[in-house]
């Protein structure tokens, strides 16, 4: 990251894993088909929306709905790589998804990295962190039940020393 190493799970800030949460909804995207910046500031717009910094971002396609089922791995949409490097310039560290990765899914990925000769292709959304210091949630549920902004996220990290990744509970708190 920036030329140093990136912070592993143990090492995240932990007032990065507290704020304001922000849904956005992109369940209008097709499967295979990136989320792209505009898709990100329609929606904001839509909702009367300022992204500020400490912000968490939790990007809602509802294909949280497949899990369980063989289409939860195989289908989907993703986060292109302006789209996170668009996030992280409005001040966001932390970002979350309901679906079964943060990019196109995984075949996808690889079979359309390999017809373009492109690389760059594969893992893009993943890939800003190589220049850009920021976290992702995948496989998150029950987006549909928050409204777009006005509640809190707690992001519950398992802590493993050294780890580049780790299960988390995500918690959305709203008030009564």
């Amino acid at each position: 990251m920036e030329g140093k190493p990136a912070k592993t799970i143990d090492q995240i800030p932990l007032e990065w894993c507290y704020g304001d949460g922000i849904v956005i909804d992109c369940t209008h995207k097709e499967d295979f088909v990136a989320i792209t910046v505009d898709d990100l500031k329609k929606d904001l717009d839509k909702n009367g929306i300022t992204i500020q910094e400490g912000n968490i971002v939790l990007i809602r396609t509802d294909r949280d709905k497949m899990m369980g089922t063989p289409d939860f791995v195989e289908k989907g949409t993703g986060m292109s790589k302006e789209a996170t490097e668009w996030l992280i310039d409005q001040g966001v560290k932390v970002m979350g998804i309901d679906q079964w990765g943060w990019d196109l899914p995984l075949k996808y990925m690889a079979q359309k990295a390999k017809e373009l000769n492109d690389p760059e292709f594969f893992w893009e959304g993943h890939r800003v962190g190589i220049e850009k210091e920021y976290l992702h949630i995948e496989q998150l549920t029950n987006l549909s039940a928050l409204p777009p902004s006005g509640f809190k996220i707690c992001v519950f990290p398992l802590k493993i020393v050294g780890g580049s990744a780790a299960p988390a509970r995500v918690v959305a708190m709203m008030d009564a």
